[in-house]
């Protein structure tokens, strides 16, 4: 259930987009991201952090958008949380005891990983690579091709692409667990 609430701002957004035109879909997508912010709230009792700071770009870019009648605002929404979201794994890198790929990709995990500091530093720095060129690709694809094709890209293309990143990631971890230990003397 979950799942589906963190995606419906995207589905919103197409369907409003498809229903109607890019404006009405930036309106809905506002709309959306702060219900979904509420909803988590009102649910756990705290405000998720990428809500409220995905929350604070649209509501400047968003406005804009709105306010000016220029759909580049919006369209720079997508690059301005990538781009933050590698800062934040660029800077996890150098502040902290683990950087962020590593707290991510270790909570996919029941059992602890054989993985030394210096490849969760690589992995990290890949993430961050990641993230920047997900940002570059977004914004070349608003600015060279028609809206619709830039509306697919972010709706479908940006999860896709991090599914094929994630994917080898999470199977290759996978062949690095190491058995818990247990109380119990083996048989």
């Amino acid at each position: 259930m979950m799942q589906l609430l963190e995606l419906s701002p995207l589905i919103v957004f197409f369907l409003a987009f498809k229903l109607f035109d890019i404006y009405w879909a930036t309106a809905a997508l506002m709309l959306a991201c702060f219900l979904v912010m509420i909803v988590h709230r009102w649910r756990t009792g705290r405000f998720k952090p990428i809500h409220v700071i995905t929350v604070a770009v649209l509501a400047v870019l968003g406005t804009a958008t709105l306010l000016l009648h220029d759909k580049r605002f919006i369209q720079w929404k997508p690059t301005v949380l990538l781009a933050l979201t590698a800062a934040a794994f660029l800077g996890s890198g150098a502040i902290g005891e683990r950087p962020l790929a590593r707290r991510m990709l270790e909570g996919v995990f029941e059992e602890p990983l054989a993985i030394s500091r210096p490849i969760w530093a690589l992995i990290n720095l890949a993430w961050v690579g990641w993230f920047a060129l997900l940002a570059v690709a977004n914004i070349y694809v608003a600015r060279n091709f028609p809206d619709s094709v830039w509306v697919n890209f972010k709706v479908f293309g940006i999860s896709a692409a991090m599914l094929v990143f994630m994917i080898p990631q999470v199977i290759w971890l996978h062949g690095k667990t190491k058995p818990a230990a247990s109380g119990a003397a083996p048989p």
